[in-house]
């Protein structure tokens, strides 16, 4: 049973003999692995996945990290934020915001947040609140547990069963980008 070993060859009983008669001089053997090919290796690993370079953006290399996903602002709960917010791709606010949103693209009110002040964007999905003047050129999405109120100037609307709106609101074709923006001026100049 000396000479026994288990699947990779290791002996399970040390080679060397033991017991009464039993030499000290006795050669000890190295129990023998038979080697891998690192193919096998890397295939029987998969919590390591072969290491292939590529550079980010070619066909089956890392997904290029997009331009929207880089300028986005995320106000979270239990946050308050003041002031003057510009250049953010997409702002997502779960807890309170005070403040003039320019140059944004996508707005999402959360359940929880609060955004008082004025905004023009491309878009907005609200479940939240909306308080002042609010220019979204293309899509004005207010969920079930939205509340939007003040001054509204969209080019698409959709309301959930719920959902709430009022103050002036008017619908804006799509050509007239500009008109908008000197009303939503105009309107903060009388207020």
């Amino acid at each position: 049973m000396a000479d026994a070993s288990d699947d990779l060859g290791i002996p399970m009983k040390p080679a060397r003999p033991t017991g009464p008669g039993a030499s000290a001089s006795a050669p000890v053997r190295a129990p023998t692995i038979p080697p891998r090919a690192p193919d096998l290796v890397r295939a029987a690993d998969p919590a390591r996945p072969p290491e292939v370079t590529r550079r980010p953006g070619e066909p089956g290399g890392q997904p290029r990290q997009s331009e929207a996903d880089l300028r986005k602002l995320i106000v979270g709960r239990e946050i308050t934020l003041s002031g003057e917010i510009t250049s953010c791709d997409k702002l997502i606010v779960e807890g309170s915001v005070e403040a003039n949103l320019t140059n944004c693209r996508d707005v999402d009110i959360a359940e929880s947040g609060l955004f008082k002040g004025s905004a023009s964007i491309e878009e907005a999905e609200i479940r939240g609140r909306f308080e002042g003047n609010l220019v979204v050129r293309k899509r004005l999405l207010i969920k079930a547990s939205g509340r939007v109120s003040g001054t509204i100037r969209y080019g698409q609307i959709e309301i959930e069963c719920g959902g709430q709106i009022s103050g002036d609101i008017q619908a804006q074709p799509s050509s007239e980008p500009s008109e908008i923006m000197v009303d939503v001026a105009t309107a903060r100049a009388a207020s």
